[in-house]
């Protein structure tokens, strides 16, 4: 039974940053795709990034594109999403999950493509 723990949430100013991180129990990073997703009140949730086996398998949204980073150390079975350049509209709660690799060089965007969920983090970006 695969396990997710995020940490790293918390109140940062608009234009701070913070750190998420992810750790997974049984990660296999040959069969495992790594998604962060988030959910702001009253929204659907929605996916920020994922990864999968290699580099180009890297999706960011819009809304995170070139200012998120996402990473992994897989010895740490650990996974980060860097977040700088924070706004407003950047809080939700956050949540990292785990989907069997469905294909090679793509992770999915939806969140019922993935099998195991952690309990979340809150992130509030407020002056």
């Amino acid at each position: 039974q695969v396990q997710l723990v995020e940490s790293g949430g918390g109140l940062a100013q608009p234009g701070g940053s913070l750190r998420l991180s992810c750790v997974v129990s049984e990660f296999n990073s040959n069969i495992h795709d790594i998604g962060w997703f988030r959910q702001a009140p009253g929204q659907e949730r929605k996916a920020v990034s994922c990864t999968g086996k290699s580099e180009e398998s890297i999706y960011y949204s819009d809304s995170a594109k070139g200012r998120f980073l996402i990473s992994r150390d897989d010895g740490k079975n650990t996974i980060y999403l860097d977040m700088q350049s924070l706004v407003v509209e950047d809080t939700a709660v956050y949540y990292c999950a785990v989907a069997f690799r469905a294909r090679p060089s793509y992770c999915p965007r939806e969140t019922y493509s993935y099998t195991y969920w952690g309990q979340g983090t809150q992130v509030t970006v407020s002056s």
